[in-house]
């Protein structure tokens, strides 16, 4: 299923997201609840981010696993479409693709409802092949703590990897759900070049109240560089020689919050294989960020016109 030479390699979670907007709590308490908008797209991290990368113009192979059923087709149709390309052997007779119901509240805040026996958590270390690509540039790991059988132990020998064969190390993360520890999580962060939590994350994670507080104590497992979401307010970027907040953009609307921090990844993995400056990265991850929130669903902003514009502003000439 591979479209070409991936210069990023992306892994975690493909699935589809059924969006309906605007919908709260309410929605338990009636037999009907009528809403405005109920659509259906790709979601889930890897995909997102790999959707945003292909589209910007950037070879991408997503590692991914999902079910041989419709969902599944969907997914492979929009891969092909955008020309994503897919490990082999990601297609699980007897597994259902994952299916989320995104609840969209008129703040542009979500609630999730998730088929837990879907393939939404089923990726294992098996599932990823190594040897890496040797085209790969950068290896990114979508999403930590998502995936039950991919553990510290797992991570740290899939980031080894990678950095045996000198690739750029990108991982961003969810909330920690088995009370996992920063000293539990230190060897495998330490092949790390670039950590991308938000600010709830990294300080859950870290026991910290405070987002600079985090990030300082994430540093100390051996972290190339720590760069928080912190949502409308920007990003905060922090290694051993500087700390920086680049702003968000301003006068942004929010309607849909799904994906924003997936596109800020894509958008700062997107400048880094440009080799742009670590601010500038920031900068553009911001930006997309901004964007995303702007619409509903995950990628939709990043089509077409929108497409065109971001890049030629930024890149075009390179």
């Amino acid at each position: 299923m591979e479209t070409g030479e991936p210069e990023v390699l992306l892994m975690g979670a493909a699935i589809i997201d059924v969006l309906v907007r605007p919908a709260d709590e309410e929605v338990f308490r009636t037999g009907s609840y009528p809403a405005e908008d109920i659509r259906m797209s790709v979601g889930a991290d890897a995909l997102n981010e790999a959707t945003v990368l292909a589209r910007m113009g950037k070879p991408v192979r997503l590692v991914t696993v999902i079910g041989n059923d419709l969902a599944g087709r969907f997914l492979i149709e929009h891969c092909r479409r955008e020309g994503i390309g897919l490990s082999d052997g990601c297609v699980r007779d007897g597994m259902a693709t994952g299916i989320n119901v995104v609840l969209v509240g008129e703040d542009g805040r979500r609630n999730f409802l998730t088929n837990a026996s879907g393939s939404l958590r089923k990726l294992c270390l098996g599932d990823i092949q190594t040897p890496f690509p040797k085209s790969v540039k950068i290896v990114c790991f979508a999403s930590i703590f998502v995936f039950p059988q991919i553990g510290a132990k797992e991570l740290a020998c899939i980031f080894a990897q990678a950095k045996r064969q000198n690739k750029i190390v990108c991982a961003d993360m969810t909330k920690c759900k088995n009370r996992e520890t920063v000293e539990e999580m230190a060897e495998a962060f330490s092949y790390i070049d670039y950590l991308l939590p938000n600010d709830e994350e990294a300080m859950l994670l870290t026991g910290k109240e405070t987002v600079s507080l985090a990030a300082a104590e994430l540093l100390k497992t051996g972290v190339g560089n720590v760069v928080v979401k912190c949502g409308r307010d920007g990003c905060l970027v922090m290694n051993r020689e500087e700390s920086y907040m680049v702003p968000g953009k301003t006068g942004t609307p929010c309607v849909d919050t799904t994906g924003a921090g997936d596109s800020f990844a894509a958008g700062f993995i997107f400048a880094l294989s440009k080799g742009r400056p670590l601010r500038e990265c920031a900068e553009y991850g911001n930006e997309c960020g901004a964007r995303a929130v702007a619409v509903v669903g995950a990628t939709e902003w990043l089509k077409g016109e929108t497409c065109h514009g971001i890049l030629t502003r930024n890149y075009s000439a390179e």
